[in-house]
């Protein structure tokens, strides 16, 4: 999954505010590198991100996704937590919904994708929660996303989990939960995670900017395929696509998932 961020403030460096041209641009640039799908958001979810009002958020994703249905052969994602803003990313164009707030902020983001027929992502944020075990927070919170799911109408096998790298945790935390990402199996769900650039690779590596993290991404990238992971989220396309591939030949050499409960449109992804 690449990364597009219509955003002025995006941690990462890379935020092209609402220059949709450039964001097409990047866009198009990363299927040929190697993408299978984009991820557009339009709010900035950084530690003490400021929100975006849901009017604001359309006019920075909708026409990006609007160009992109015509411009590319692969799916694209919607990154958002309002469902006013998913339903006008889905009318664009957007087959996956990709919420930071795995549908607890507005449960009705599930109705939105249910009705649309299209999967969703649901990603546990630790974010003002206490902690009593990093894998068993994860697992319950995702349970409390899939049961919200249900009730909107969105069956499990519509849903991708997401543990939320750095959302919330210490970097002991976060290191802890790719290293027991197998455990996340237990939910039957294909799993994403989204390592990419984040802080704790930087503090592990002595403290290096966002554009040093690129080794570091990489790291967390091979070692969260080989626990499972069945997706990943990143800015650097090019080069993650050959971890990813080479991460497979490893763990993976019939091409089948290693995980659970694959046979569902969300894999189909």
């Amino acid at each position: 999954m690449g990364i597009v961020n219509v955003t002025p403030d995006s941690f990462s460096g890379d935020g092209l505010g609402d220059n949709t041209d450039a964001a097409v641009r990047r866009a198009v640039k990363m299927r040929k590198d190697g993408a299978d799908l984009i991820d557009v958001g339009g709010e900035s979810t950084r530690p003490g991100f400021t929100e975006v009002s849901a009017d604001e958020e359309m006019r920075r994703v909708v026409p990006v996704i609007a160009r992109l249905r015509h411009e590319l052969d692969i799916p694209i994602s919607i990154d958002t937590y309002k469902a006013e803003v998913a339903r006008a990313a889905i009318e664009a164009g957007a087959s996956l919904v990709n919420d930071v707030d795995g549908f607890l902020r507005e449960p009705q983001i599930a109705c939105v994708a249910a009705q649309a027929g299209i999967p969703a992502i649901a990603m546990y944020n630790h974010r003002g929660r206490q902690l009593r075990d990093t894998i068993g927070n994860i697992v319950e919170g995702l349970l409390d996303s899939l049961g919200i799911a249900r009730e909107q109408g969105l069956p499990d096998d519509q849903i991708i989990v997401d543990p939320g790298f750095n959302f919330g945790w210490k970097d002991d935390q976060a290191l802890e939960m790719i290293r027991r990402l197998a455990e996340l199996r237990v939910l039957g769900r294909p799993i994403l995670i989204g390592t990419s650039r984040k802080s704790t690779i930087g503090n592990v590596l002595g403290g290096l900017p966002v554009e040093d993290r690129l080794e570091g991404t990489a790291a967390t990238v091979a070692i969260a395929i080989a626990n499972g992971a069945d997706m990943v989220r990143v800015h650097d396309v090019k080069q993650m696509t050959r971890v990813a591939r080479m991460a497979d030949a490893v763990v993976r050499p019939d091409g089948r998932p290693s995980g659970r409960g694959r046979n569902s449109e969300a894999a189909a992804l």
